[in-house]
């Protein structure tokens, strides 16, 4: 068995990972996640544009969750020639066909306006890396499984799906493999998250396996704990308030900004913050949002106790206001503070965060706050980056003088502690496989890991390199 990993290699972004296997029937070929790559715009867009081995070769995928960086490039894999089967849970499959056509709008207006304003493509090749309607068709490739029940991958292969509880949906992947005769099982931790997220169930066990494959975003780092995450939200909300100003939010619109507004809920009911506006700026978390209410299969107990037991929508109260239109984003700049405003994406690389950070960010009465992780090279990295003073935003240079502030209590990964214990406690490992990582976080990891379990073989592979298993 041979296991290459695409993208994530030594890197956060563009998970995608193939699995070679010799069935009775042959070769096989399976792919884990195929993700979009983010960072530098040009050099992603290059990565993002074409694949290091032939689409139309793989016979199957099993998908992981419904984030950009583990399933945006599947459009693509679709366009090149993929004919298999994408195997995901119910919650993901809903999820995927919304993220992919709001992806695929993204880069249909980035093409526009590159090809307006720069009389060029991003990629230099005709048209954007996919559209609205490649989105819609490749989704006649996705089936939906069932957590903790074993299905057919192909001739030799079977998978099941289990909790990861990093975003609804989210699953982490155990596989079991005949190869020449022999039973090999391989385990695959997806992004792992945490305990005690809101909304969400814990992560599950991984059951024995040989082959592990583990993501490593925070290798070397800890969480604030939860229970410090709405002390500071509400801390930030009351002093921008007080001076008047707009806590500017950018966060995925899958999870995060779903979080963010069940904590806002539960602040305002506690009357723990002021009454002013909630405006959640993106078509993209209402589509999300309604997602959530269509599978309570995945909800934590505390979600049903707090709000589904009194016949409450935990999405909606009377501070919070969802925007549709362009209009009604454009109308919120001229709007005085004080005002909370959420909106994609995550890491400010695209989406409507970006227009209102254009006009926002220069006024010191303001707030920035950052609640998920931020990739190197990219825009929200540079806001949170103390040393950096101003940062271009639609090709435009911009004083940092709003406060910016950064609560990492609410990281849907694992941080060093939850790595090493899920390692640890999952039987059976030889080989580790660290992936969905930047060195200086995999490195610290693998060298805990190789004192704390001894026996193993841990390997940080580069992208496209072979290993075999």
């Amino acid at each position: 068995m041979k296991i290459i990993p695409h993208g994530a290699a030594l890197e956060v972004t563009g998970s995608c990972h193939e699995i070679q296997v010799e069935t009775d029937s042959g070769l096989k070929r399976i792919l884990l996640d195929c993700g979009l790559f983010m960072g530098h715009r040009r050099e992603s867009a290059l990565k993002n544009a074409e694949f290091t081995f032939e689409p139309s070769s793989i016979d199957a995928m099993i998908l992981s969750h419904a984030h950009g960086d583990h399933v945006g490039r599947v459009p693509v894999l679709h366009k090149k020639g993929f004919k298999a089967r994408i195997h995901c849970t119910y919650a993901t499959k809903d999820l995927a066909e919304i993220m992919l056509q709001d992806s695929g709008f993204i880069n249909e207006k980035d093409e526009e306006y590159f090809c307006k304003y720069l009389a060029k493509s991003m990629i230099d090749c005709e048209g954007p890396l996919y559209t609205q309607e490649d989105a819609i068709n490749c989704m006649v490739h996705f089936k939906g499984e069932n957590y903790d029940q074993w299905f057919d991958v192909c001739d030799g292969v079977k998978a099941k799906f289990i909790e990861a509880g990093h975003i609804i949906g989210a699953a982490m992947v155990v596989l079991e493999i005949i190869e020449n005769g022999e039973l090999k099982r391989l385990g695959f931790s997806g992004d792992l998250g945490r305990s005690m997220l809101p909304i969400i169930r814990d992560p599950a066990p991984m059951p024995p396996v040989e082959t592990l494959i583990c993501e490593s975003t925070y290798g070397n780092r800890k969480h604030d704990g939860i229970s410090s995450a709405k002390q500071a939200l509400k801390d930030v909300i009351t002093r921008t308030a007080s001076r008047g100003g707009k806590v500017l939010i950018p966060a995925f619109s899958l999870e995060r900004t779903q979080e963010i507004v069940y904590e806002l809920h539960i602040l305002w009911d506690d009357k723990d913050i002021p009454a002013i506006p909630i405006v959640i700026d993106s078509p993209l978390a209402t589509r999300v949002t309604n997602v959530f209410m269509k599978h309570p299969e995945c909800y934590d107990k505390d979600m049903y106790e707090k709000f589904l037991a009194k016949s409450q929508n935990p999405f909606q109260f009377s501070l919070v206001r969802y925007t549709e239109s362009v209009d009604e984003s454009k109308e919120l700049n001229g709007t005085p503070g004080p005002m909370i405003i959420m909106a994609g994406s995550g890491m400010c690389e695209a989406g409507r965060i970006r227009h209102h950070l254009k006009n926002e960010l220069e006024d010191e009465r303001n707030t920035v706050l950052a609640v998920g992780y931020m990739a190197q090279n990219t825009l929200g990295r540079r806001l949170m980056d103390p040393e950096v003073t101003e940062v271009k935003i639609f090709d435009k240079m911009y004083q940092k003088k709003a406060d910016t502030v950064y609560i990492n209590a609410y990281s849907g990964h694992a941080d060093m502690d939850d790595l090493d214990s899920f390692i640890c406690s999952t039987k059976g490992v030889t080989t580790l496989i660290l992936v969905h990582g930047e060195e200086d976080q995999m490195q610290p990891l693998a060298d805990r890991v190789s004192k704390a379990c001894e026996g193993i073989n841990i390997i940080m592979p580069e992208r496209d390199q072979e290993i075999e298993v």
